[in-house]
């Protein structure tokens, strides 16, 4: 397994890290800024095109690995015959060699998301660079979704007997997602981080669980969520405080994208496992689900759309509450940690101890709503606390 990570996340880092420089030259003369003012709290023009860094490093190493898997000839070796004390690079080799066959075989599907990722990168691109009217951008993000969902057949597991209500809702999560990590890319190093912890759990969550068929760990969606973290940990280093560089809409669509449907590749119910695993995706993504019902919720009561932007994000309140943003970041980062470690868990307890991993979770949310409401009251009465 280790070889599966190093190959999957170092090409990727590496390849972001580069791309983000390239980007932050060429994204001024593309006219991919963004300037201060109105509800930003950035001081200073900072560039777009962290998205095509990201996306750059998601692609590239893929259609090298395919031309290799593709040059490379068909073995009867396996892991095994690998000696132990075999280097991480002669492992990874021989890791590709064994799962070369099923690697080629999904290599349609892996193209065809990979199409999507494309297309929803171009509509964040577009949108960076002149804002596109909201209902277009859901109408596309929507026909992208569909288009996973209904062209290929990729549905999240609800086991419902009700086939186009889980094709329906399985849309529906993608759309949300998308949404979710943009509207939490709205301070330094947020959406990129949150991703990054999310990706990462859930590809620990997939090595832990094993296919229905082959009984094997989920390799292919594994793998791919690793070589996103380094994506966005390549990106990171140009977008912690002070970011030099942001993903802009072009990258917060891909994130949530590749996010959203490799949740719904995923296998939750594999060898066996209780049903209750399929929630593990609540569990990683509880930190941008509730980010975005609190702030529609926000936007609504105050009469306002809820696709019109403000500061009543879960980052901004905080900020609210007295932290500076850093300490507001690393706040949600790790409220995101402690809500997905939970994922971790449920393939492994009974219904009860499910039970008990959900209600810390909504404990734990319902803590931080209480704080900042109990913040917004005071702020209301002028500071003024019973």
């Amino acid at each position: 397994m280790n070889a599966l990570v190093a190959l999957a996340i170092l090409p990727s880092l590496v390849i972001s890290w580069l791309a983000g420089f390239a980007m932050r030259k060429l994204a001024p003369r593309w006219n991919l800024v963004d300037r201060p003012g109105a509800r930003k709290i950035h001081a200073r023009v900072t560039p777009y095109g962290g998205g095509i860094a990201i996306w750059t490093a998601l692609v590239f190493p893929l259609a090298i690995l395919q031309l290799a898997l593709v040059a490379m000839p068909a073995s009867e070796a396996s892991t095994s015959d690998a000696p132990h004390n075999a280097s991480w690079l002669n492992n990874a080799f021989q890791l590709l060699e064994t799962h070369r066959g099923g690697l080629l075989e999904r290599a349609g599907d892996l193209w065809f998301f990979l199409g999507g990722a494309t297309v929803l990168t171009i509509l964040g691109l577009a949108d960076d660079r002149r804002k596109i009217d909201w209902r277009w951008r859901l109408a596309i993000e929507t026909a992208v979704a569909a288009g996973v969902v209904f062209g290929r057949g990729w549905t999240l597991t609800l086991f419902v007997d009700w086939p186009l209500v889980t094709a329906v809702v399985s849309v529906l999560w993608i759309v949300w997602l998308i949404n979710s990590f943009n509207m939490l890319d709205n301070m330094d190093g947020l959406s990129g981080g949150v991703a990054a912890i999310a990706a990462c759990l859930l590809a620990i969550v997939m090595l832990g669980t094993p296919e229905p068929d082959s009984g094997q760990p989920q390799l292919f969606v594994a793998g791919f969520l690793f070589l996103l973290v380094g994506a966005l940990v390549g990106f990171l280093f140009h977008n912690r405080p002070p970011a030099r560089l942001f993903m802009g809409d072009a990258g917060a669509y891909l994130v949530g994208y590749c996010l959203a449907v490799m949740s719904i590749l995923a296998t939750f119910t594999g060898g066996g496992l209780p049903r209750h695993a399929i929630l593990a995706p609540l569990c990683v993504f509880a930190i941008p689900i509730y980010d975005t019902l609190s702030v529609i919720t926000i936007r609504l009561v105050s009469g306002r759309s809820p696709f019109q932007g403000d500061t009543s994000h879960f980052s901004h309140r905080l900020v609210a509450l007295g932290l500076s943003p850093a300490q507001a970041v690393l706040t949600i980062y790790l409220a995101s940690a402690a809500c997905g470690l939970g994922a971790l868990l449920l393939h492994q307890v009974d219904a009860w101890g499910a039970a008990v991993v959900l209600l810390m979770i909504f404990c734990l949310l319902c803590v931080i709503a209480t704080l900042e409401l109990t913040a917004l009251r005071q702020r209301k009465n002028g500071g003024r606390s019973r």
